[in-house]
């Protein structure tokens, strides 16, 4: 337990410092927007000059103190402490700044930067408050993914930046957002992608004792009947990684090259085999 809550501290210390750097030397200097707190920090130090690391401080805290029933002890405790971290970060890295000739460089490197870091104290299950907060409560409600949640909330920032950084900057804005987004689901959800398959077949029997054999996967046995012959059908639906999809597909051509066979993306799978709940 100790090991696991010293390797969740190192990856919200490290995600903070990557984010930190992301605002600090390319967003500013480039004259960016950004999403969420963020996003108003960085508005008040173009129009006040006031330090992101404070403002970032004082808005999280507010945000944090209103969503905090919204979020378990631990999410809570880990927050904190990345909210710490990332205003200390923001203060430390003030004068770290990259002179870039090609804006869109930097727009790729913030996203890919923030995204990272936003996404490690994510994936230990912390939130850098914020509109993150407010992902995660679309995530427990509406059963969006929090990223994209995120992205849509953090937008609407950066709208309101619009008359004090532009049409342009406001474009390069979102097209960074986006990018972080990708990387933070990435980062969060794992490179492992899952495949649920659904399998109509006569040669059920079959197809599911080679999958129990050969890919060592567990079968579902559904029961269903189809609407217009009015004959009963056995379903099979098994959940395999996506490298294992090759191997699936010999599998049911070998046994039946007629079987019906739907495959889907699935964004995380938890139980034996898989991801611990």
């Amino acid at each position: 337990m100790l090991k696991r809550k010293s390797i969740d501290l190192l990856f919200i210390l490290v995600g903070s410092f990557l984010f930190a750097i992301s605002i600090n030397a390319l967003i500013i200097p480039l004259g960016l927007g950004e999403g969420g707190v963020t996003g108003l920090s960085i508005i008040f130090y173009y129009l006040f000059h006031l330090s992101p690391s404070i403002s970032t401080f004082v808005l999280n805290g507010i945000l944090l103190m209103i969503g905090y029933k919204f979020l378990d002890r631990k999410t809570i405790i880990y927050t904190i402490i990345a909210v710490t971290t990332n205003s200390l970060f923001l203060h430390m890295t003030s004068g770290w700044v990259l002179h870039l000739h090609e804006s869109w460089i930097g727009v790729v490197f913030g996203g890919v930067l923030s995204g990272l870091g936003v996404g490690m104290i994510l994936h230990v299950g912390g939130t850098t408050a914020g509109s993150v907060i407010l992902g995660r409560i679309a995530n427990k409600y509406l059963d969006w993914s929090v990223s994209y949640a995120t992205l849509f909330f953090d937008i609407l920032v950066v709208f309101a930046s619009f008359f004090l950084i532009g049409a342009e900057k406001v474009m390069l804005t979102i097209a960074m957002l986006y990018v972080g987004a990708k990387v933070m689901d990435f980062v969060v959800e794992g490179w492992n992608t899952r495949k649920a398959v659904t399998i109509i077949s006569s040669m059920k029997a079959e197809i599911a004792s080679e999958i129990n054999d050969k890919l060592e996967r567990g079968v579902t046995l559904l029961h269903g009947q189809g609407n217009y012959s009015k004959e009963s059908k056995d379903i099979l639906y098994v959940v395999i990684n996506k490298q294992e999809l090759l191997k699936l597909k010999k599998i049911i051509k070998r046994h039946d090259p007629k079987a019906f066979v739907i495959i889907h993306d699935v964004r995380a799978v938890f139980g034996k085999g898989f991801l611990n709940i």
